[in-house]
This record gives C-alpha cells, structure tokens and sequence, in this order.
C-alpha cells in the first residue's frame, strides 16, 4: 500500500481552492488512490483561500462513494492546513457523513423550503 500526498495547489495549478471544478480535479485524483488501495494525504501547503464548495467535491463527495471505515484507513490527516482551514474541512465532512447516511431526508427538506414545483 503506497502513500500518496496531494498537493491542492499543484494539482489546480492555483493558490485559490475555490471553485467545485477544480474540487472534482482532487477528487477524481483521491477516489482513484483510494481505489488503488493507497493512502492519500492532502497538503493544503501554498492554499490561500478555501471554500465549502471546493471540499464538497475533493472530499465530501468522496462519503458517497466509500464506507466510512475505508476513509478513516484511506485518508491521513492533511498537512499544512490552517485552524480555519481544518474546521472547514471538518464541517464538510461531518455534513457529507449526515447526508450520505439519509439523502432522500435532505431532499424532502429543501422541497419544502423552496416549495414543490413538481405539483403543478
């Protein structure tokens, strides 16, 4: 079983972990590691700024596709990460666990918040 350590930076080619696209470049590099049986370590080295919608799709998707257990053995915890990075990171986890476990439970809810259009 290898390691691998991903460095956001170098794999968008940019300071800025914005934007989801540039997430799904990470996922797409995560998933298949994980896949292939290795562990993976994200850097945040270089990160200038970081956003929920750029985790949810390098990690949080990554709860959709894998067990738990397999993410706890799969991912090592992240280097060069900020306090603040490090709870956004922890934010977009919890939440991506909450929703894997009952997705159709957020659906009915944001159908009820932005109303049933489906009814017409």
């Amino acid at each position: 079983m290898a390691e691998q350590t991903v460095s956001l930076t170098a794999l968008i080619g940019n300071k800025l972990c914005t934007a989801a696209d540039d997430g799904e470049k990470v996922h797409k590099v995560v998933a298949s590691a994980i896949r292939q049986g290795d562990k993976v370590c994200l850097s945040f080295e270089g990160v200038e700024d970081l956003t929920s919608a750029f985790l949810n799709a390098a990690v949080g998707q990554l709860y959709g596709e894998f067990s738990e257990e397999q993410l706890r053995e799969a991912l090592l915890p992240p280097v060069a990460a900020t306090p603040d990075e490090l709870v956004l990171l922890k934010r977009v986890v919890d939440r991506a666990k909450d929703f894997f476990k009952d997705p159709e439970r957020y659906r009915r809810a944001a159908q009820e918040i932005l109303g049933d259009d489906d009814k017409k």
